[in-house]
């Protein structure tokens, strides 16, 4: 018996999870749109949740949605992936090269497979070699934009490629039309609630509804089948595993490949429709990860990480005169401060109280600035990511195996 699955031995705690039924969390997110729309109307950030900012900060979001998803599948295998960036990159250059000659669909199909090969070479490294999972990864992430520069000189003549162009969107006629115009009415939380569902029917990208089908899809895979409790179980217990009849190193290798081909749509979903140029992921593999580690490894979770992070991001794109990155201010006050009162009735002393003094030094800039610094507004999607870690990180379990070095018999 290892170190690994000895603990699987012992009598386990038996730790009480309150389950929120769907009415419950209906409740929860409609508060959390009534706090956004009053945080709206203190502030006169109209575009907080406007139309076209829920366009891009879905748009922001999905590319780390992949990433997200594509750590799971590794890291449920017992792989960690920090080579999500890396695979990312390969997926862009792929979709770039064959996209703006043969149409996007065919770049689509090219960034996955070339994201599908960065998994094997991970795979190949991290469980045929046994190299360390991290050193493997990092390599990866070394090498691969350097490579995808190196071709990109080669293929396009420099660091940008032609144009790849677009997949179909979808817009929903006179629904779209009617909840714009009660977006902009302005009304409290209607006017957002508009605004939100808006955005979910204007333009909206083919690739979107395949990253949503693919993180349900997922879920249900992961949780719900054979195949998902025996790739979850290499990750938590690959030993324990074997000795039941799992054949561990093929779904090491299919939880990893699977990561890779993921990560190549995220690359591709970053290209389509415009072109690749160099640095174009731009860490959002990495803040998939983070993700990943605030989800807690669970694709629910996950999703609600990258859509807040998206969020971040693509309301700051939106936003031209920084105010609504004044009012994600205030939200982020709010947010700390309901947090701490959790801590504290907790009896985490110590977490809430850092977590009070943050959102009293955050409330005091809020009140004595009118606007915050570009240079700032284009970093807090990264200052939220590490925030956001900083709080999360009290309640998490990762996979019990993930990043442990396994050889078949060898226990």
């Amino acid at each position: 018996m290892t170190d690994i699955d000895a603990p699987l031995t012992r009598p386990a705690k038996v730790v009480r999870e309150r389950k929120l039924t769907p009415a419950v969390w209906a409740l929860i997110i409609l508060g959390i749109f009534a706090v956004v729309s009053l945080v709206r109307l203190i502030t006169g950030a109209d575009n907080l949740t406007s139309v076209g900012a829920v366009q891009s900060a879905l748009t922001a979001a999905v590319p780390i949605a992949l990433a997200g998803l594509s750590g799971i599948w590794s890291e449920r295998a017992g792989i960690v992936n920090i080579g999500l960036e890396g695979m990312m990159v390969l997926g862009t250059f792929g979709c770039a090269v064959v996209g703006y000659q043969h149409g996007p669909w065919a770049g689509v199909v090219t960034g996955v497979l070339c994201g599908l090969l960065g998994g094997l070479l991970l795979g190949l490294a991290a469980i045929t070699f046994g190299v360390d999972h991290i050193i493997a990864g990092v390599a990866l992430s070394i090498v691969a934009p350097g490579l995808a520069l190196f071709l990109a000189q080669l293929w396009f003549g420099g660091q940008q490629s032609p144009r790849v162009a677009d997949v179909p969107r979808i817009t929903i006629p006179g629904l779209s039309d009617w909840l714009s115009s009660l977006a902009d009415k302005g009304w409290f939380l209607i006017s957002d609630l508009a605004g939100v569902a808006g955005g979910a029917v204007t333009q909206l990208s083919l690739l979107t509804l395949i990253a949503v089908i693919l993180i349900v899809g997922s879920a249900f895979l992961l949780w719900r089948t054979r195949f998902g409790l025996r790739l979850r179980s290499c990750g938590e217990a690959p030993y324990a595993a074997e000795s039941l009849g799992v054949n561990v190193y093929l779904y090491k290798y299919i939880g990893v490949t699977v990561s890779g081909a993921i990560s190549g749509l995220a690359g591709a979903f970053l290209v389509v429709g415009l072109n690749f140029q160099n640095g174009q992921t731009a860490g959002r593999g990495y803040i998939g990860l983070a993700s990943v580690i605030f989800g807690n490894w669970r694709p629910g979770g996950m999703a609600a990480g990258a859509l807040l992070f998206g969020y971040t991001d693509g309301v700051q794109l939106f936003d031209s005169t920084g105010l609504a990155m004044r009012a994600f201010l205030l939200l982020v006050v709010l947010a700390l401060a309901f947090y701490a009162v959790l801590q504290f009735r907790a009896r985490n002393t110590a977490v809430a109280v850092v977590t009070t003094v943050i959102a009293v030094l955050a409330l005091v800039w809020f009140l004595t600035t009118d606007s915050l610094p570009s240079q700032l507004v284009k970093a807090a999607p990264y200052a939220i990511t590490l925030l956001v870690m900083g709080l999360a990180s009290q309640r998490l379990r990762p996979p019990k195996a993930d990043g442990h070095p396994y050889r078949k018999g060898s226990h």
